[in-house]
């Protein structure tokens, strides 16, 4: 996907529309070739004009050489004949002024016709989107949102994903799932350098349709050897076979946790109505900033909903200085869904959090999926499960 190197929010906020979804921003050149050793299949890099001129050329310069299949398109406040021939002398793409849409979107998708046709047929790799659910306290409900997330974007069947449980010594996925795995990614440890996709698709469990699940291992002594080299390795090679991997994670900043962080596309931050947690969420939003991670693709979802505490959704909007994307109001279903094994989405598609979470499905995707059926919405049958079998485990995570 394509990555905004812009410093301004007003100038990131008047090109990020006009790319891709999942597309990228840094604040400056620094992390840019980082960014790019992590993502081998960028087409276009999007120097804004934020950037002093000289410093846009010589990122043209540098790509020009080390990255021949990258594009860059340097977007400025007035184009004229001066700053057009340098930028065509230093290799740019194409330069168009801020806010000539119609230059932009042409020069990006000139980019991506350009960056296929040097790779050539052997070269074009699906690559899929990552969208991590994330919170720093505990009991707020990651689990359910990433479960649900994961059936709405599965739905229809059109779209591969992958769930991927990374809370590596506590992970409920497969038992709110009612799975009961073969292999975890704990049979992936020690392949970090000779992980290959056959092996990775062989450590899935299916639970139906064409949502698959890398189950955490069953015993917490393991997640001290799931190194982070692992994990980027697990998470690079699934996004090459499926169109959405969703990550569940712990309520930390591990090593493990903050590597997975870093490769994601979509950061789903989930809070409750109270105060720790908000207190939690604020600090970890500003570490997140500090370490440049998702900016301008964070998600907030407010889990059990109820203003009945004492707080609203402006006075949460004010406190974590960022809107909110998704609201599931607090229910006694969703708790009894999850203890049946059968997560609410599946069980009653018409029920107003499988409705919520449905459409931030559909914000991320771009994909409006078919409202449930009048049927659906008085009552849903609980989905047929092949698997009935429950294993131990740790703590369960509820709406």
């Amino acid at each position: 996907m394509p990555v905004v190197v812009e410093p301004h929010d007003q100038s990131v906020a008047a090109l990020l529309p006009l790319l891709p979804a999942g597309s990228q921003v840094v604040g400056s050149p620094a992390p840019l070739a980082g960014w790019l050793d992590r993502h081998p299949d960028e087409y276009v890099v999007v120097v804004g004009p934020g950037v002093d001129l000289e410093t846009a050329l010589t990122v043209s310069q540098d790509l020009r050489t080390a990255r021949p299949t990258v594009s860059v398109v340097l977007v400025v406040g007035r184009v004229d004949t001066a700053v057009l021939v340098r930028a065509m002398k230093a290799g740019a793409r194409d330069v168009v002024a801020l806010g000539d849409t119609a230059a932009f979107t042409a020069a990006v998708r000139q980019a991506y016709d350009t960056s296929e046709a040097l790779r050539g047929p052997s070269g074009a790799r699906h690559v899929g989107r990552l969208i991590t659910v994330f919170s720093p306290k505990g009991g707020v409900g990651k689990t359910t949102v990433a479960v649900n997330l994961a059936l709405a974007l599965s739905e229809g069947g059109a779209r591969r994903v992958c769930l991927v449980d990374l809370d590596l010594a506590f992970g409920d996925v497969a038992i709110t799932m009612q799975l009961s795995p073969t292999h975890t990614i704990e049979q992936a440890i020690g392949s970090e350098v000779s992980l290959d996709l056959a092996t990775v698709e062989g450590l899935l469990t299916r639970h139906e349709g064409s949502l698959m699940v890398l189950a955490a291992p069953l015993h917490p002594d393991v997640r001290e050897r799931v190194t982070p080299a692992l994990v980027v390795t697990v998470l690079r090679t699934l996004k090459e076979s499926f169109d959405f991997v969703v990550v569940d994670t712990p309520p930390s900043l591990d090593d493990q946790i903050l590597t997975a962080l870093d490769e994601t596309d979509e950061c789903i931050v989930v809070a409750g109505l109270d105060v720790p947690t908000l207190k939690n969420v604020k600090v970890a939003l500003e570490t997140l900033d500090v370490l440049n991670i998702a900016r301008g693709h964070r998600h907030l979802v407010l889990n059990r909903a109820d203003e009945a505490v004492g707080i609203d959704v402006d006075r949460v909007q004010t406190i974590l200085q960022m809107p909110v994307s998704a609201q599931l109001p607090s229910s006694l279903a969703v708790a009894a869904a999850t203890n049946s094994g059968t997560p609410i989405l599946a069980r009653e598609p018409g029920h107003p959090v499988s409705q919520a979470v449905r459409r931030l499905a559909a914000s991320l995707s771009g994909v409006t999926v078919a409202p449930p059926t009048s049927t659906d919405r008085r009552h849903a049958a609980p989905a047929p499960r092949a698997r009935r079998r429950m294993f131990g485990r740790g703590r369960r995570e509820t709406a």
